[in-house]
């Protein structure tokens, strides 16, 4: 038995880490993606299912009064909360998706994610204690090998 359980755990060793960081990054991306999605009009894209609707996003109608409402974040207007919100939500997903500045960008992804669990929903620490160790695992292990950050990193070690 003891012989089965450490060739079990040999086994799943075998895991490369880039397999784990592009599954991380691709679902951290799409959380956050998916959130700002909800926030803009004239811009929404779901490769998943097959949304494709190209053109300039703007806030949705319902976006600031919701952060007047709902959303309270301190020290920032509901205006300037909803604009910033809304390009974080598309920008570092992208970031964190073709794997450039991914560690940085999980840092801001983690910094909103403290955010939102401190000061919109304290109740929902099991959904932002699961995307903090997603964000954690990718700023201390990078993005692995199909990234651009490996690109880049491969061609400044010569």
């Amino acid at each position: 038995m003891n012989n089965l359980i450490v060739g079990a755990i040999a086994l799943l060793e075998k895991i490369p880490h880039s397999l784990i960081a592009l599954i991380a990054r691709f679902s951290i991306a799409a959380v956050f993606w998916k959130s700002g999605q909800t926030k803009v009009e004239g811009l929404a894209i779901d490769l998943v299912d097959g949304t494709f609707q190209l053109g300039w996003p703007r806030l949705a109608d319902s976006t600031i009064p919701l952060f007047q409402s709902e959303y309270h974040v301190p020290l920032l207007s509901p205006e300037i909360a909803a604009h910033m919100a809304a390009f974080a939500e598309h920008f570092f997903p992208m970031l964190i998706l073709i794997g450039f500045a991914t560690r940085f960008s999980a840092l801001a992804l983690l910094a909103m994610t403290l955010t939102i669990q401190l000061f919109v929903y304290p109740d929902a620490y099991p959904t932002h204690g699961t995307w903090a160790a997603v964000l954690l695992y990718l700023m201390a292990t990078g993005p692995g090998k199909l990234s651009i950050d490996h690109l880049i990193a491969r061609r400044f070690a010569n």
